[in-house]
């Protein structure tokens, strides 16, 4: 996670939109006290809404908790996919 002022993020604004877009990187940039704006990749900010989504029912935590499970005792199997 990188951290930057408003006026330094100003000052290198390509730099930092570039290191955050190429490096997955999360970006904060400070604007006061207990104030900031968060910068991310859209990559990363769908992957945060992916796993909101898949977390915000229990059924759904109970089921990835079992398919874990399941995976670390070595009782997974795979499937092939079917081409199109």
């Amino acid at each position: 996670m990188l951290t930057t002022t408003i006026s330094e993020f100003r000052k290198n604004m390509k730099r930092y939109l570039d290191s955050v877009n190429k490096n997955f990187e999360t970006l904060i940039v400070n604007r006061g006290k207990d104030k900031g704006i968060v910068i991310m990749s859209i990559e990363e900010y769908n992957s945060l809404l992916a796993t909101h989504h898949e977390l915000r029912s229990a059924k759904n935590i109970e089921r990835l908790d079992s398919a874990i499970e399941k995976f670390i005792k070595g009782k997974s199997f795979e499937k092939k996919l079917i081409d199109e």
